[in-house]
């Protein structure tokens, strides 16, 4: 009777008086095929575009598909398919060493396999049962790992990124640091908390946006139980006022007024307003003046980015200001509402404070 071969890993089965002279050479044919089954490693290409490359089990030969370790490389430029033979029970790791934002899918012919997703560049460990490839969810450490019911010890961890790689958020260490965010969810009927924890005594929470453009946005109705504003202090009298609306709410001049005085509103030194505020919003600011025996006031021209076209002022009662409060604090309070571009409405009001 003629040789046979093993189903899994493809070695010559030779039959009693068979062979004769050639049994030792078989012998070590099985041995070395037995080798790379147990510790064979294997880089294979799939270069290229969408395509399905085949691993071989061939009879009695040394064949890609029996590795131990198989390390698929090159620069791929569409979805991958890489198949094993059917039939064949076996065990893979298989590490993913393409560079290209594609999947690479790993199967056995003609069943379901595992895929690596496009940026997923790990190690994983498959097992082929006869039909279907396995994945016995390990992959190295440096990989896309699945935890599931796992407690992890002091992790440490960079940033988290979403299922197409992008950073969702980015965790910055600071040395020494004692003060962390806590989060927790609810029960039905309380709403998740985000806390500020940690060592100190008072501890708050900082968030910050990017940009004159960057805006804080709570969706849907706020509750505020309190608002502490920072006030900008001058003891210096400036006849032409720039209000910088990103950088100041309040400001105090804090030093018996000179003379009469004019207001000009913007985003700051590098923004206008009209571009930092946008239709349909305003912005509030209030400026806090000291008189001493003298009468003056802000007079009725007010101006946006250093012009008064397009900015039309209404005060409180009807009218504006002919002049201040002696011996008082005089407080001026201005809506600016933006209703096109570079078109204002301001609701002005000045209240003596005494």
């Amino acid at each position: 009777m003629a040789s046979s071969y093993s189903t899994d890993l493809k070695l010559e089965l030779m039959v009693t008086g068979e062979k004769a002279g050639l049994w030792g050479d078989i012998t070590n044919t099985n041995l070395n095929l037995l080798q790379q089954a147990i510790g064979g490693y294997q880089e294979v290409s799939i270069a290229g575009g969408a395509q399905t490359t085949t691993l071989l089990m061939s009879d009695a030969a040394l064949s890609n598909a029996r590795n131990a370790v198989i390390k698929l490389t090159g620069a791929i430029t569409g979805n991958q398919i890489v198949t094993v033979p059917t039939g064949i029970e076996k065990t893979y790791i298989v590490a993913n060493g393409t560079t290209g934002s594609f999947t690479v899918q790993f199967i056995q012919a003609g069943g379901t396999g595992i895929t690596f997703a496009t940026t997923d560049k790990s190690t994983k460990i498959f097992f082929a049962d006869g039909t279907n490839i396995v994945n016995v969810g390990m992959v190295s450490e440096t990989g896309i790992q699945t935890l599931t019911n796992k407690t992890l010890t002091t992790p440490v961890i960079a940033q988290i990124n979403d299922a197409n790689g992008n950073e969702e958020l980015i965790f910055t260490a600071t040395a020494s640091a004692v003060n962390e965010i806590t989060l927790a969810n609810a029960a039905t009927g309380n709403n998740p908390v985000i806390s500020a924890t940690g060592g100190d005594t008072n501890v708050g929470i900082t968030l910050t946006p990017k940009g004159a453009l960057g805006r804080i946005t709570a969706n849907g109705e706020t509750k505020i139980f309190g608002v502490f504003e920072a006030v900008t202090v001058s003891t210096t009298f400036v006849t032409a006022f720039t209000y910088d609306v990103l950088t100041q709410a309040v400001y105090f001049q804090n030093v018996n007024l000179g003379s009469n005085f004019t207001v000009n509103f913007r985003g700051d030194a590098s923004n206008t307003l009209n571009s930092v505020l946008a239709t349909g919003e305003s912005v509030t600011a209030a400026l806090i003046t000291k008189q001493g025996n003298t009468t003056f006031f802000n007079t009725s021209v007010l101006t946006v980015d250093g012009t008064s076209t397009g900015v039309t002022v209404v005060y409180q009662g009807g009218s504006a200001p002919t002049a201040g409060n002696a011996s008082s604090n005089d407080v001026y309070t201005y809506t600016a509402i933006k209703t096109a571009a570079s078109t204002y409405t301001i609701l002005a009001a000045q209240t003596q404070c005494k």
